[in-house]
């Protein structure tokens, strides 16, 4: 059996998920900014390498080939120093991510934020029963180590400052434990 050598990342990667309309990809754009960690916008990414299927007419949206999306992202999340952003978490191999951080609203917010989108019947609700029902952070707490999961309220300007900078305290934490191991 041949050993595969343990291979330190030189910045983490970082998941930041939530229901739809919560304010991932915000956060994110600002984060890649203020650290030059790279944005992989899971959506955008597999449009783009056409890791999307038949249509699904109830949602109004593609169906994802995981897969194929996985396949594709394996070597540029061992290489680390990214910011993965995606509504979904839970089909995401657990060693890619140092840390997840997942958004929450409350309900009021996330119908106006959906709505504005054009989200209608059936997938406008179980958006928002997916957040009532806190299906996100649930998954990701079954996904993943529960010490790494951190759930952050993304609702005013305020709070996503306070979530930006908890995050990139966090990153500079990482940073010093990493800088000696490699």
């Amino acid at each position: 059996m041949e050993v595969v050598p343990n291979i330190r990342r030189e910045a983490p990667n970082i998941l930041v998920t939530g229901t739809p309309g919560v304010g991932k990809s915000t956060l994110c754009q600002k984060l890649s900014e203020l650290t030059g960690l790279q944005w992989l916008e899971i959506s955008k990414i597999a449009k783009d390498n056409n890791c999307l299927e038949e249509f699904d007419e109830v949602y109004q949206c593609p169906v994802l080939d995981e897969d194929k999306l996985l396949d594709g992202l394996e070597e540029v999340m061992r290489t680390g120093g990214n910011i993965v952003d995606y509504h979904s978490n839970e089909f995401f191999p657990e060693r890619w991510f140092d840390v997840v951080f997942v958004l929450r609203v409350d309900n009021t917010t996330l119908y106006d934020r959906l709505t504005a989108r054009g989200y209608t019947g059936k997938k406008l609700k179980d958006n928002v029963d997916c957040e009532i029902f806190q299906t996100v952070l649930d998954e990701a707490k079954n996904s993943y180590k529960p010490e790494i999961v951190h759930e952050l309220r993304s609702l005013t300007p305020e709070q996503l400052q306070d979530n930006l900078n908890q995050i990139c305290l966090w990153l500079h934490q990482w940073m010093a434990d990493n800088q000696n191991l490699s």
